[in-house]
């Protein structure tokens, strides 16, 4: 099993630029995400639907980068509140550059133990979801005149399969076909649509939905022995939102992989 290495020091790859990032509150990939591109230059405007975890982190960063973190609560399964959180980061920023859509909900259930409500709320956070802060972030970087990046958080499991996992493979599987046919219709707008697709990242919300067993088994198959750092995740994300991948869209990243 390998060792993390140490986070690389920011080069200012999204300075000036605004970003919004879902969920990021919390420990998990949406809390890195926002600190990585607050190290690379970035305004970043935190969205979580939880708002106490949100006010904590906005204080807590804003404190390290004062100036340049707000905070928007959000619920992306509510249409008008996804509208009002592009509205207030364009109003807070000025503009909006990069939208990462990291909003997403799992969990463990059998195929036949599954209740429809249970298929359908992870669907309407994880995919759906998805396609309503999309959705917002086009229309106001069209509005702009143009440019700028959507950077979605799929999974590996949107490939490959996972006893337990059926809602939340399909609907990360549909973030990245959502991911390519967005890319294509707004590409004449020099937006670019791409994805991450990580497959297995240390966080504590992870052992309230796999057992610790399953972790340690799922880690040891990885490719470099151990769960991807959070931060490790967040990296190819900034890379997605900076310039440069100026030449990259409807693509999905895979951040690792188990071998068999």
């Amino acid at each position: 099993m390998s060792t993390a290495p140490r986070p690389p020091a920011g080069h200012g790859l999204l300075a000036g630029k605004s970003v919004v990032v879902t969920a990021a509150a919390g420990t998990g990939i949406g809390s890195a995400v926002a600190l990585r591109c607050l190290q690379e230059g970035a305004r970043v405007v935190l969205s979580d639907s939880h708002e106490r975890r949100l006010g904590e982190a906005r204080d807590r960063l804003a404190a390290a980068y004062p100036g340049r973190v707000w905070a928007v609560p959000c619920d992306v399964t509510d249409e008008a509140a996804v509208a009002a959180l592009i509205a207030g980061a364009a109003d807070r920023c000025g503009r909006v550059d990069v939208m990462v859509n990291n909003a997403g909900l799992g969990g463990n259930k059998p195929v036949t133990e599954m209740a429809d409500d249970e298929w359908a709320r992870v669907l309407d956070v994880t995919l759906t979801g998805t396609f309503r802060c999309t959705r917002a972030a086009l229309r106001q970087l069209i509005a702009q005149g143009g440019g700028g990046a959507v950077v979605n958080n799929a999974s590996v499991l949107g490939w490959r399969a996972q006893a337990g996992q059926a809602h939340y493979a399909a609907a990360k599987a549909g973030v990245m076909a959502f991911t390519r046919c967005a890319a294509l219709e707004v590409a004449a707008h020099g937006i670019r649509v791409n994805a991450v697709a990580p497959s297995l990242a240390a966080h504590p919300f992870l052992s309230k939905v796999v057992s610790e067993d399953e972790l340690a088994g799922l880690a040891a198959r990885e490719a470099f022995g151990r769960a991807a750092e959070p931060w490790e995740v967040a990296t190819v994300v900034v890379f997605l939102a900076s310039d440069y991948s100026s030449y990259l869209t409807g693509e999905v990243i895979s951040v690792s992989n188990q071998h068999p």
